[in-house]
């Protein structure tokens, strides 16, 4: 796999930042939860990698759930990747703690690959990240310290940081979480949970509302959207 890959993280200095209706980020896209701290133990969901369109930059993405990050500088999240660069699609599994870089979970994904990740406080600052993904049949487990305030959890469609900026956004099929689970519950998510991402002025990644339970939704790149509904007129 190409070494961009070692160069990508995930961004902690453009913040999230609250507005009335929920929030904004140049980089995130999707819910998250606050809390106190110590809130958040077990973070779950599942979702099917997207496709990546093609485009005449390089673009990145990220899938991920996570538990902190919102508001901190600690970080625990696992996730997909998903990018297109000099003419490829780059399709990849991964975890992280910040401040470390990316690790890469070596094992196949493809777009359409249903995943299913967990993240886990076992006891103390042991943690467990798991994920499977049930189209390819792999399972992926490990354990790692972790001491994070746990006082945020979050679902998320990113455009990563690359090296020391923030990435062009991918153009992606919409992403669905289904099954959200925080603490072995729906998290009952609710639309001033939901964080649109804006790069300059444009929406390139919006979460739809949460379904009637409060544990799905689906996040749809404003761009693709955009350039459909061009082509329809």
């Amino acid at each position: 796999m190409s070494n961009f890959h070692s160069v990508c993280k995930r961004d902690t200095s453009g913040r999230p930042q609250l507005n009335s209706l929920g929030w904004i980020s140049a980089n995130w896209s999707g819910y998250a939860v606050s809390g106190r701290s110590k809130s958040f133990r077990r973070i779950s969901a599942t979702w099917h990698v997207p496709f990546v369109r093609p485009s005449s930059k390089p673009t990145y993405s990220s899938a991920w759930i996570g538990i902190d990050g919102f508001g901190n500088t600690s970080l625990i999240q696992t996730g997909t990747g998903q990018d297109y660069i000099n003419g490829k699609a780059h399709y990849y599994a991964w975890w992280e703690i910040l401040p470390q870089a990316m690790t890469l979970i070596p094992l196949p994904v493809h777009p359409g690959d249903q995943i299913h990740a967990v993240i886990t406080k076992i006891k103390s600052s042991t943690w467990l990240i798991y994920m499977k993904n049930a189209t390819q049949k792999w399972t992926f487990r490990t354990i790692k310290r972790y001491n994070g305030p746990q006082s945020s959890a979050e679902w998320i469609v990113e455009a990563p940081q690359v090296g020391s900026f923030i990435s062009r956004m991918a153009r992606l099929t919409p992403v669905t979480f289904t099954c959200c689970r925080l603490n072995g519950s729906s998290p009952h998510l609710t639309t001033h949970e939901r964080g649109i991402m804006l790069q300059g002025e444009s929406a390139t990644s919006v979460p739809g509302n949460p379904n009637p339970a409060g544990d799905a939704f689906t996040v749809t790149s404003a761009r693709a959207s955009a350039k459909k509904a061009r082509k329809q007129r």
